[in-house]
């Protein structure tokens, strides 16, 4: 049942060995800058059923939660990869768009919509949170 993926070059590759926790889209302002002015797409899974193979780059940054997080990209072709918070180390966030199959769980909820811009589309069927909501159990 392993779910795979990795960057757009190859240098980096993934396995996770759990099912998903959960899947978010997320309007934070940093978010907008990693996907380039949209929302990230995000898959919560539990961090100890994620192996990765390359030399995955990181970046640290106080997000606008409070949370100390760390990214991870590939130092070749800079797709980023996962998202990880000091505070909630049970938990690692793997961009959607890096899976070999994206169509593998939808975002759940729309969080931080207070920071997204006026024209933003968001799905009308999904929860939405100004903010950040608790984490995904």
């Amino acid at each position: 049942m392993p779910i795979t993926g990795g960057c757009l070059c190859g240098a980096i590759r993934y396995a996770i060995s759990k099912p998903p926790l959960g899947s978010r889209t997320c309007w934070c302002r940093l978010c907008q800058y990693l996907a380039s002015g949209s929302a990230t797409v995000n898959l919560i899974v539990p961090a100890d059923a994620v192996t990765i193979t390359g030399p995955l780059k990181t970046f640290d940054r106080i997000a606008d939660s409070g949370n100390h997080m760390t990214r991870g990209f590939c130092p070749d072709c800079g797709t980023h990869v996962t998202s990880a918070a000091a505070e909630t180390g049970h938990l690692r966030v793997i961009r959607t768009g890096t899976l070999d199959d994206p169509n593998l769980m939808g975002p759940q909820a729309t969080i931080w919509t207070d920071m997204a811009p006026h024209w933003a589309s968001m799905n009308p069927d999904l929860p939405k949170h100004a903010k950040q909501p608790p984490p995904v159990a």
